[in-house]
Formats: C-alpha cells, structure tokens, sequence
C-alpha cells in the first residue's frame, strides 16, 4: 500500500510539474483560462473595494476570505499568455508579447501587493485594509492601462 501511494504521489507531483503550456489544447482555451481567473480575481476584488470605499461595511472575516481568493487567483492568468493567443477573442494588447519582460514585472507586482493585500486584510484593521487595496487597485490599473484594450 504504501509503494502505491509513493508511486501515485510522484505521478501526481510530475503531472503537476508539466509546462503550462501543456495544459492548453488551444489557444482559445489558454485565452478562456485566463479570462476566468481575471473574473474570479476582480470579482472578489471588487467585493474588497465596496468595503475599502464604504459601499458595504467593512467584516473582517470576509474580507480576508475575498482577499485569500484574490492573492491566490493573482498566480494564475499568466499560464494563458502563452504564445498564440494574441488572436482571437482578447482584450490583450499586442504588447503583451513585445515588452514580455515589462509584462512579467507586472504580473509579479500584482502578485506581490495581492499576497500584502491578504496580509492586510487578515489584521481586521479597515485602514490596512484600505492602503492595501488602493496599492494593489494601483497595480492593476497600470497593468490595465499599458496592457490591456478596453
């Protein structure tokens, strides 16, 4: 028994392990892929920023619930830029694939004040929560702006 869970495991760690690219039998399902986790990632952010701007108040446990997803979510579109979903039903500008190492740093910053964003959400204090949001909100507004056709 315990052969075959080491066996299952290790098959489990390599399947997971392959190029992202691999996932994606087209490129419309790498486009699809990564317009969903954009959704998911703004819709809990926006449920962020309704209690960061007083449209509903502020519950510490769910905002450190949406701002969980949002951290986690802002790991996940990247695998969809891959090449050859520049056409096709995209908002993604061509940029995207002319400045890559611009775009990257983005992606990364994003990451990075998204994993702050949870941070600060989990102290039940508004006001870090507030800071946060509007840096993380910053980052994605300049992603959006150089990045993305409205």
């Amino acid at each position: 028994m315990k052969i075959f869970a080491c066996i299952a495991t290790a098959a489990a760690l390599l399947a997971l392990s392959a190029p992202a690219s691999a996932q994606f039998a087209k490129p419309e399902d790498a486009i699809k892929y990564r317009q969903s986790a954009l959704f998911v990632m703004g819709q809990h952010f926006g449920r962020l920023g309704a209690m960061a701007n007083g449209r509903i108040p502020f519950d510490a446990k769910v905002a450190a619930d949406n701002a969980d997803v949002v951290a986690d979510m802002a790991k996940l579109p990247w695998a969809g830029f891959m090449p050859g979903t520049d056409k096709g039903n995209t908002k993604a500008k061509p940029e995207i694939w002319t400045e890559q190492a611009k775009f990257k740093e983005n992606n990364e910053k994003l990451m990075a004040e998204s994993a702050k964003l949870a941070a600060a959400a989990k102290t039940g204090n508004l006001d870090s929560l507030k800071t946060a949001f509007a840096a993380t909100a910053g980052t994605c507004k300049a992603c959006h702006d150089a990045y993305r056709n409205q």
